[in-house]
């Protein structure tokens, strides 16, 4: 019998996760089918049940029911708990495992596919949602000399960085407090790309910085990497690579195989320009 995966989420019109899922589902045999099931606004948890009824081994949640998610857990990662929120689950009977594969997605298309390497740099992360949040712990692992989560609104990022216990490298604060410091590595998790917007950055930032890369993906040369390419930053990239990563992580989660990305990520990349 087929095992059945969807990713559920509202719209669901852009979701490149069937067809992510599909491709590694081919090229490592699995019997799976994967959907997009669209769930309305009030109607997730609904949804996710009926789906658990007739068979569902696993869901990816995107936006807005990753909170929604991680709440109906029975037992969770222990990034997912740092982000209180959850983009994977694993059903197995009444257990509901969760977990956030965004951070973990994000650092391997960093270092694996991007050759950035996190260890001892310093980093800036932009924004203060679940995608910022899911990322605290992976960066940490990489044990980077820095960690500086900077949103419009200081105290969001205050609560993330209070979470994290006895860690001396890591700091929040507002945008406004950035003026004069630079970073290795800067990293855009807020929502402003997709608008056409970009975060109130000063220049500073990316002054030493070797890559910067936007979370949004397929919009081209956004105005944060616009305003990094004026800078001379030499790395510019877009998450299309992190999709693809988080996709690989919570396959291995439902099936303890890892499918290989690079293909998948090719067929996915649009050029920066």
């Amino acid at each position: 019998m087929t095992d059945q995966y969807a990713v559920f989420g509202n719209p669901l019109g852009h979701t490149k996760s069937p067809q992510i899922h599909s491709s590694f589902a081919k090229k490592t045999n699995q019997d799976l089918e994967y959907t997009a099931i669209e769930a309305s606004l009030n109607g997730f948890n609904t949804a996710i049940q009926k789906f658990r009824k007739a068979g569902g081994c696993g869901a990816n949640i995107t936006a807005p029911f990753k909170l929604e998610a991680f709440a109906m857990a029975t037992d969770a990662s222990e990034r997912a708990k740092l982000a209180g929120a959850a983009n994977t689950l694993l059903f197995d009977g009444e257990r509901v495992f969760a977990d956030m594969t965004d951070g973990v997605g994000l650092v391997n298309d960093l270092v694996k596919n991007l050759g950035i390497s996190l260890t001892g740099k310093r980093i800036l992360l932009v924004g203060a949602g679940g995608a910022a949040r899911g990322a605290i712990l992976p960066f940490i692992n990489e044990k980077p000399s820095l960690l500086v989560l900077a949103n419009r609104t200081p105290s969001k990022a205050h609560d993330i960085i209070n979470a994290c216990q006895h860690q001396d490298n890591i700091r929040a604060c507002g945008l406004e407090e950035l003026t004069e410091q630079s970073f290795d590595v800067v990293i855009n998790a807020t929502s402003a790309s997709l608008t056409g917007q970009c975060p109130a950055l000063p220049k500073s930032v990316f002054l030493e910085a070797e890559a910067a890369y936007e979370l949004a993906y397929g919009k081209g040369l956004t105005p944060f990497l616009a305003l990094a390419k004026n800078a001379n930053v030499k790395v510019l990239a877009d998450g299309v690579g992190m999709l693809v990563e988080q996709a690989a992580e919570a396959f291995s989660i439902w099936r303890n195989i890892r499918p290989e990305t690079q293909e998948v990520i090719k067929t996915l990349k649009i050029p920066i320009e």
